[in-house]
């Protein structure tokens, strides 16, 4: 059987990769491409590197004929997804990559975004989209929301170690290191290749980054009790990539073991040896995400480090692993390839 996909918002970096994943998927048939300001242009003038493939010319979301698509993905920017989605057919199998159904409570929304929710229908039926942990909610899901590419990481190296009580929840930081791509594709000055080049610099510093209110909600919840993470982004000037370096309290050994088990049947999360540290060079343009455990010199304190690509395991490579298991495919079709190396 071969579905029809529709994605929107596809002249954004998400976009482009959802395109160059499932163009390799053998059941998978993109049928509509939506792009607002770009609707006429083919792809292959909004995106070079995808000339070889036949796709469909980009148009408006309205002229998209939703009864004849399978499943849709979103790839539109925070506050446009809510009001997109609330117009579309009930029935229509959907996967959001923007903030707007990750928080489950409507006042968190307004707290971390600004605007009050305005789809809070879809918002109570939407299932948070981390696949390693979501797996059972998600295939019976009609409305999906991809995680924040910040929040993914930092979840993979912590969630399995919140649940099990092994590390001081009360003493947990996360230095994260992004590049350039998640912060989306619109012109910004900071962005300009003499800005940011040769440097990089902490933003969004003293909990003000909008990814903790995922971490509030998945942590708070897993461990019964309100769990606060000191989290600090860092912007590098890179094209891919995010490298997470978490420093907690507990035995290091233990750490490393949970997090073995909680991996070990994991197609996409590779656990390196005891005291191996990750690269985002060798996960690059790939679904999968290495994690390492190194012991501190202090006692009974560890390093955990995770890397991934965020717009592959980030982003759209989660979102297609969702529709895998939304559509009833095997988990990891079309998601196997190898990093890109060097």
């Amino acid at each position: 059987m071969t579905h029809k996909i529709a994605i929107l918002g596809a002249s954004g970096y998400t976009g482009a990769e959802l395109v160059r994943l499932i163009a390799e998927h053998p059941n998978m048939e993109i049928v509509a491409l939506a792009a607002e300001r770009k609707a006429g242009m083919t792809m292959a003038q909004v995106f070079p590197h995808l000339r070889h493939m036949d796709l469909p010319d980009l148009c408006k979301i309205s002229e998209i004929d939703f009864s004849r698509i399978d499943l849709c993905f979103c790839a539109l920017p925070h506050k446009t997804s809510q009001e997109v989605i609330s117009a579309m057919p009930k029935d229509l199998k959907i996967i959001d990559l923007s903030a707007d159904f990750r928080l489950t409570d409507p006042d968190e929304y307004e707290k971390w975004y600004g605007n009050p929710h305005t789809a809070l229908e879809q918002q109570e039926e939407a299932v948070y989209g981390l696949t390693e942990f979501y797996r059972d909610e998600i295939r019976g899901a009609r409305l999906v929301a991809g995680t924040g590419c910040n929040a993914a990481t930092g979840q993979y190296v912590l969630r399995p170690l919140v649940s099990a009580g092994v590390i001081d929840l009360d003493d947990i930081v996360l230095d994260l290191k992004c590049a350039v791509s998640g912060a989306g594709r619109s012109l910004k000055e900071n962005l300009l290749h003499a800005e940011l080049s040769e440097g990089t610099n902490a933003y969004a510093v003293g909990g003000t980054h909008r990814h903790l209110g995922e971490f509030d909600q998945e942590f708070s919840t897993l461990a019964g009790r309100t769990v606060h993470v000191q989290f600090t982004p860092h912007l590098i000037p890179a094209n891919r990539g995010i490298l997470a370096t978490t420093y907690v309290k507990g035995d290091p050994n233990s750490i490393y073991e949970t997090l073995a088990k909680a991996y070990a049947d994991e197609p996409f999360i590779q656990m390196l040896p005891m005291g191996e540290t990750p690269s985002t060079h060798h996960v690059r343009g790939s679904n999968f995400c290495h994690i390492g455990v190194v012991a501190d010199r202090i006692e009974r304190r560890a390093i955990v480090i995770a890397a991934l690509d965020n717009l592959t395991k980030g982003s759209s490579g989660q979102a297609l692993q969702n529709a895998n298991l939304m559509l009833g495919e095997t988990e990891t079709r079309g998601l196997m390839m190898a990093p890109l190396f060097p």
